[in-house]
């Protein structure tokens, strides 16, 4: 079986996104089988072939994706589509992202007669009422909706999310879940120069935020719950990796706060160890890669009950959890972390074991048997009328 995968988001560019894609890709190659790997041009795009012989790239035209340093979307170039998969014909088209380049993919791969299955990773329409433009939410949501019933299959990364997506109209919907590499990021990670760094002494408890530093991340619930810790822990400081629109308005407002920009590598995992409590307030996520990465590297996490927490944590027992948007609630369970040292532990402990069961080859694997099983079942529409396809 050979899988094509399209996506307008891939390392070198730093997501959550990105990096799941890149997992699945090694992870997939690792079982022996061909991929093609079609993606937007960067500017410091790194091609990944040279490493792998069953692996081909096509890098396609790309523009700047509006407000979103460093992103790219890529162009609907369906004539070089359909040459590259003449010349290679895959089994299966996977797109993974909804933009120009993926609506492209999908128009094609039904013209050319060959299966199409996608995935949900991001509710970028949800983001609207972040940027102004709330009242294109409904109409982008419909819009991934038609996209998303022209395939075979949609795989979302938790079983919540899967059946919000039924419910709201999204046919086919199946679980790939997300890994994390307990290797890489682990408690004996922690440099206890880094936290003299960042604090000044090795014992002042250190408060983390990773992610992108925007709107859509509620970061000013993150700010509130470091302040709560404070007012009982004068010395913590609070450290955000990571970088986004909103950073330099929060640094002019908040001089004392710690910013690293983007780490990724032995340096992210090195902020994750050397931090104590992980503060998680985003109400966007469709997962949550950072919360299992807080979890590998034994931190005391904080999140809201849904996506990768609701799947995976238990609250009070690896994680503390509030329900979804009750930012009240957020804040008491932040407060129950600020003087017991003694829960912080015992969270600790109880993530680093819990995130030792989530590999990426389980995810991979599980991936595969549902791809067979799509193509198996011959669930693609290959014969429904593309109209809303032809504006490209």
């Amino acid at each position: 079986m050979k899988i094509a995968l399209v996506t307008e988001t891939y390392p070198p560019e730093v997501n959550g996104v990105a990096m799941t894609l890149h997992r699945l890709v090694r992870g997939i190659l690792a079982e022996g089988y061909a991929m093609q790997l079609v993606r937007p041009r960067q500017a410091n795009t790194v091609r990944f072939s040279s490493s792998y012989s069953k692996l081909e790239e096509l890098l396609m035209g790309s523009l700047p994706l509006p407000r979103y340093k460093g992103l790219r979307i890529g162009l609907p170039a369906t004539k070089r589509l359909k040459r590259f998969w003449q010349r290679s014909r895959p089994d299966v088209v996977h797109v993974a992202t909804e933009g120009p380049l993926g609506a492209a993919a999908l128009w094609v791969a039904c013209r050319m007669r060959i299966p199409v299955i996608s995935s949900f990773h991001t509710n970028f329409h949800s983001y609207g009422a972040h940027y102004g433009v709330g009242l294109l939410k409904d109409l982008g949501f419909a819009y991934l909706r038609t996209f998303h019933n022209y395939t075979a299959a949609t795989f979302a990364p938790t079983q919540a999310i899967c059946e919000e997506l039924s419910e709201q109209g999204v046919r086919g919907t199946c679980v790939m879940s997300r890994g994390v590499d307990c290797e890489l990021y682990q408690p004996a990670a922690r440099c206890e120069d880094l936290r003299v760094k960042w604090c000044g002494n090795v014992t002042a408890p250190v408060v983390l935020y990773v992610g992108r530093i925007a709107q859509e991340k509620n970061l000013a619930l993150a700010i509130r719950g470091y302040y709560k810790i404070q007012r009982s822990q004068p010395e913590a400081r609070f450290v955000l990796v990571g970088d986004g629109p909103l950073r330099a308005e929060i640094e002019r407002a908040h001089p004392e706060f710690i910013f690293t920009g983007f780490q990724k590598g032995a340096d992210l995992a090195r902020c994750y160890a050397s931090a104590d409590i992980f503060l998680f307030p985003s109400e966007t996520e469709t997962f949550g890669n950072v919360l299992t990465e807080a979890l590998a590297s034994g931190l005391a996490c904080v999140a809201y009950d849904y996506a990768a927490a609701r799947a995976y944590t238990t609250n009070g027992v690896n994680a503390l959890l509030a329900p979804k948007g009750a930012e009240a609630a957020f804040l008491t369970v932040v407060g129950q972390l600020a003087q017991n040292t003694e829960l912080r532990s015992r969270l600790s402990t109880a993530a680093r074991t819990l995130a030792m069961q989530l590999s990426w080859e389980s995810v991979v694997h599980a991936y595969l048997e549902n791809v067979s099983e799509v193509l198996q079942q011959q669930r693609f529409a290959m014969d429904a009328p593309l109209q809303y396809l032809e504006i490209i």
